[in-house]
């Protein structure tokens, strides 16, 4: 029964990002990076206002896609322990993936969104400047998010002898914090990118690869990270979809205020037309 509570509290917060209402877009400004950064702290506040109210805002038309997601969380979670014990019958791979994990640590998803903005300024590049701003942003959230939920269900990881896997026994394994961080960050990237089709590749690869790394570095269970990742992807996507200013095709990283931030913006436009506001879809 434990197992099953535990389940459904993940889901609901798995849910919250993804169908927040976005807060009404803002006037166009000369220098919209600038705007984001007066704004940071204020912007914060509404995310987690968004993300903590918005399991109000679920559809039943979502349960396509929270269908598979509970399925495979439940399904993790009753297997967990025995897949735990499975993977910790090869040490040998515990170097490696502690080795490949530190990509995923707070620091280093911390200075990539750094780096992005440093170079952005330096640069006079809005949407590297940008990326920083919005992934700094969304990696916020995400430790705010994971801290609760590990404060709440309070796992065992499996390295913690007798009470591995368990939950309220004073452990923080649940969810994953590496998968969470780093997620929500690449997916900022990847949809600021996305003309770039090996961009989102990268770092959704990279993102994907560093999560599981949890799993044989023997830190994290399965549903610890399928937990973290999707979470961690929500919290991005919505952060992107909130506060994003679209940057135009060959526009050198020069940015232009978004007619309308919520729905995401489909890469197929007519800049001559100016059509943007007609063709804004996101397909999920």
């Amino acid at each position: 029964m434990r197992k099953f509570f535990s389940t459904l509290i993940c889901l609901t917060l798995i849910a919250a990002p993804a169908y927040a209402q976005s807060p009404a877009p803002a006037p166009a400004t000369a220098a919209p990076t600038t705007s984001l950064e007066r704004q940071f702290l204020k912007n914060l506040l509404k995310d987690q206002q968004a993300i903590w109210t918005s399991p109000f805002h679920i559809r039943p038309a979502d349960v396509r896609w929270l269908a598979p997601i509970a399925v495979g969380t439940a399904t993790f979670i009753a297997t967990d322990r025995r897949t735990g014990d499975w993977i910790a019958g090869s040490p040998e791979l515990k170097p490696v993936s502690e080795g490949i994990s530190h990509a995923g640590t707070v620091y280093s998803v911390g200075g990539a969104a750094l780096t992005f903005y440093v170079i952005g300024r330096a640069t006079h590049n809005d949407r590297a400047r940008e990326t920083g701003l919005l992934g700094a942003e969304a990696l916020i959230n995400s430790l705010i998010v994971v801290g609760v939920v590990k404060g709440v269900t309070q796992r065992s990881r499996p390295d913690e002898g007798e009470d591995r896997g368990r939950f309220w026994t004073g452990g923080t394994s649940f969810p994953s914090g590496h998968s969470i961080q780093i997620w929500s960050v690449a997916t900022v990237v990847a949809h600021e990118y996305r003309d770039r089709r090996w961009v989102p590749v990268v770092a959704y690869g990279t993102a994907s690869l560093v999560a599981l790394s949890r799993f044989p570095a023997q830190k994290h269970y399965l549903s610890d990270i399928l937990v973290g990742s999707s979470l961690g992807y929500l919290i991005g996507r919505y952060v992107y979809h909130a506060h994003h200013q679209v940057a135009a095709p060959g526009s050198s990283g020069k940015l232009t205020a978004a007619a309308n931030r919520w729905p995401l913006i489909a890469p197929q436009f007519d800049r001559h037309a100016r059509t943007y506001g007609v063709q804004m879809a996101w397909i999920y």
